[in-house]
């Protein structure tokens, strides 16, 4: 396991089974979380998580910089997990980032990580059509980098009903 690309729906089970799969590694788990604490309900979220995790797990917070957590964790882990891909692109829309340079350093992160790596990522383009244009834009978007990353990685696995089905 080198590269995985985890996508599901919200409360897929993906998380869990990315997780489970960087469980298998042994030794030092790094988790990169891009998640931001911007309420109580969010902050509990958080909190429960981080719980769910035990003492092999240590936690970067990059919620814009991810190309760079992921080489900090990759010097000081011997598995790194992403949760998750769509947070940070929600992160960088509010940042008004530029998203392609952005989606190309990760996908180059990715290449040159020499340990296990994997991303989560929530495949948004299953529901409707959103009915604002920055909704539209945002699954638009996620569907870019999605692809952008599954190409990158050396797996894909989709998550339905806590049920993996290895894409690629």
């Amino acid at each position: 396991m080198t590269s995985t690309l985890v996508l599901g729906g919200a409360r897929s089970g993906k998380s869990r089974h990315a997780q489970a799969l960087a469980e298998t590694v042994p030794g030092r788990l790094a988790y990169i979380a891009t998640a931001q604490a911007l309420d109580d309900e969010m902050e509990a979220r958080i909190a429960r998580h981080r719980e769910d995790r035990g003492p092999r797990w240590m936690t970067l917070e990059a919620p814009v910089q991810l190309v760079e957590g992921i080489g900090k964790a990759a010097r000081e882990a011997d598995a790194v997990l992403v949760d998750c891909l769509t947070l940070w692109l929600s992160n960088l829309m509010l940042a008004d980032a530029a998203l392609q340079i952005h989606f190309d350093g990760l996908c180059r992160a990715i290449a040159a990580c020499p340990k296990p790596l994997l991303l989560v990522a929530n495949e948004v383009g299953l529901g409707i059509v959103p009915d604002t244009p920055l909704g539209r834009r945002f699954r638009d978007e996620a569907g870019r980098l999605n692809q952008q990353v599954a190409a990158t990685v050396e797996r894909a696995v989709f998550v339905a009903a806590g049920l993996p089905l290895t894409l690629k």
